[in-house]
């Protein structure tokens, strides 16, 4: 089993860059960039609700386990 990393999909969905995003969430691109490709090794409670927030989503809708992995 995996987890999934769906922020690419949730930027698409709204219409949002990663610099924006950045911006928003006062996390670096490159910190941001990191989860998006799935090598982060963690993230803050309070990150991501900023996230969250910023993307008007859910924990849910950005992380997934894929269980075909």
């Amino acid at each position: 089993m995996k987890l999934k990393i769906n922020l690419d999909l949730l930027l698409v969905q709204r219409k949002m860059t990663l610099t924006e995003l950045s911006n928003q969430v006062d996390v670096t691109i490159a910190n941001l960039s990191k989860l998006k490709c799935g090598r982060a090794k963690a993230i803050r409670f309070s990150t991501l609700l900023k996230i969250c927030e910023a993307l008007n989503c859910t924990p849910g809708e950005i992380f997934e386990l894929d269980e075909k992995a």
